[in-house]
């Protein structure tokens, strides 16, 4: 059993969590298996799993081996979920995003990142492709075409150009906000 956690730490290891992939369709049905509360045991059991794990690239000696086990059952979950549920993180990108989503500071009560809604979130992402399609690619400054067609993306996606605008300024400074957008992002790419 614990050469199994053992494969799943190093899968992790090699692929890393936050890597991007796209993710089949098959893997996506698998999202909606996991719960928010699993994620969050996943996150604190992968955070110990990785501590007590050698940082040299070594096999884990029994020691390490008990330790992440026992941080594995310490967060509720049983190895074989984990295991799964780190398969599943590896590979599916939707899955990867709302873990980034859950180990991220909420969003500052009252500011415009944490008023902005789901559906407002994806209302953006979809709009940034398009905008981001529209942009001039070199870093120049936007024709009066490009300008055009940025706007119209904007209007096209339901956001105001002001909300899409307070929105894109609050991206910058906030984390949990960012997280949030590459869910939407991931779900509806």
């Amino acid at each position: 059993m614990r050469l199994t956690l053992i494969a799943a730490v190093s899968m992790l290891a090699l692929t890393g969590v936050a890597s991007a992939s796209v993710a089949a369709p098959s893997a996506i049905a698998q999202t909606a298996e996991y719960s928010d509360a699993q994620l969050q045991a996943f996150s604190t059991a992968m955070g110990q799993v990785r501590a007590a794990a050698p940082t040299d690239g070594t096999a884990p000696n029994a020691e390490q081996q008990a330790a992440m086990a026992a941080a594995v059952e310490g967060s509720g979950m049983d190895i074989t979920t984990f295991n799964a549920l780190a398969t599943a993180v590896s590979s599916d990108e939707v899955l990867r995003a709302r873990l980034a989503v859950l180990d991220t500071p909420q969003s500052p009560a009252g500011s415009v990142a944490a008023s902005v809604t789901d559906a407002e979130a994806a209302q953006f992402a979809s709009a940034m492709v398009q905008v981001r399609a529209a942009a001039p690619t070199d870093g120049s400054a936007p024709t009066a075409e490009q300008q055009a067609a940025m706007a119209s993306a904007v209007s096209a996606s339901g956001l105001e150009l002001d909300r899409f605008n307070a929105i894109a300024q609050a991206v910058s400074t906030d984390a949990r906000l960012r997280a949030r957008l590459a869910l939407a992002d991931a779900r509806g790419g």
